[in-house]
């Protein structure tokens, strides 16, 4: 279960040129194993989001790329953060998973979201539909890859996904290959995380920690589920630098990356991006995760470096700082 996983969100840098662009993100990952994180996820998107590029910035397929991770790593769990279920039949998606879970020797998870960058979808033709149409291919879908992850032959006839006695071998190596759901919406998601999901990765305001896990648990309730057999995390960025000068440098420059100054920005919007980004030397960084997330409740962390993936020894020096926080 995640505790502290890492997030590859980027795979743009000045420094980084494509030829070196595998080599550079398998060292972030050796990196974040050797330090200790037990998860390394990447992002299931073509075009680069908003908020950390413009969409022709860089962008691996994930299941390759997780494939590949699998090769250059020994124990930390792979994953995506999440998969968005629109862009896959599920009996694919399956099978992809399946075969991530073979070639890492029993490492995968299974990260699931409805999907929601509209200009994506619609610059590469894959449908969007409305919110609830997502909602409801995610569920028919996952309706058809747990059995399918069990050795089970599903037989499934919905309103968007039909199969016929959908066959999956070879079957995963793990005995359960965890799924975990990501969002905070309350009536949807988070009840689907009680319903059918092993993990959940909250993507919300820190105030909010708390009472998304508390709608959690009434969700549980109803599926008569224990919280505590579902992994809580929450995604969220960190700046980290070895001294909080070298982080405010970095910080200014991922900003101008993106043509904006971060010294010009409005005060409510630098104060809505330090919300959700950590910033500063090891300690600050501590202090700010203890005080915004631990002190909160929050039992996971999922983080990422937007801008500072590409050095493994800041990758590793956020793992070590971060890990005795979420034993």
């Amino acid at each position: 279960m995640t505790k502290l996983g890492y997030q590859i969100p980027n795979y743009t840098h000045p420094s980084v040129d494509v030829t070196d662009l595998f080599g550079v993100v398998a060292a972030s990952a050796q990196a974040a194993e050797s330090a200790g994180a037990d998860t390394v996820f990447v992002m299931d998107h073509f075009y680069q989001l908003p908020g950390i590029g413009p969409p022709d910035h860089a962008m691996l397929e994930a299941y390759t790329t997780l494939s590949a991770l699998a090769a250059v790593t020994e124990k930390v769990r792979l994953g995506t953060l999440v998969t968005g279920n629109t862009y896959r039949n599920p009996t694919l998606l399956a099978k992809e998973v399946t075969t991530l879970d073979i070639i890492s020797g029993g490492r995968a998870l299974l990260g699931l979201g409805a999907g929601w960058y509209e200009l994506e979808h619609d610059s590469l033709g894959f449908e969007f539909g409305t919110f609830t149409d997502r909602f409801e291919k995610l569920e028919e879908a996952i309706q058809i890859i747990k059995p399918m992850l069990s050795d089970e032959r599903p037989s499934f006839s919905g309103k968007h996904y039909q199969v016929t006695e959908a066959i999956n071998q070879p079957r995963p190596i793990q005995e359960h290959l965890p799924i975990m759901i990501g969002g905070a919406g309350e009536k949807k998601t988070l009840r689907m995380v009680a319903q059918y999901a092993d993990e959940s990765n909250l993507i919300c305001a820190v105030e909010q920690i708390p009472h998304k896990m508390e709608v959690l648990a009434g969700h549980c309730a109803t599926f008569d589920r224990d919280p505590a057999e579902i992994a809580v995390s929450w995604l969220g960025s960190v700046i980290m630098g070895r001294t909080t000068a070298e982080a405010e440098a970095a910080r200014d420059d991922y900003f101008q990356m993106q043509g904006m100054e971060y010294s010009q920005l409005p005060e409510t919007v630098r104060a809505q991006i330090n919300s959700r980004m950590m910033i500063g030397d090891p300690d600050t960084v501590a202090e700010q995760v203890q005080t915004k997330l631990v002190d909160r409740g929050l039992p996971g962390l999922t983080f990422n470096l937007p801008a500072t993936w590409h050095d493994p020894e800041l990758v590793a020096l956020a793992v070590q700082t971060l890990k005795p926080l979420f034993p």
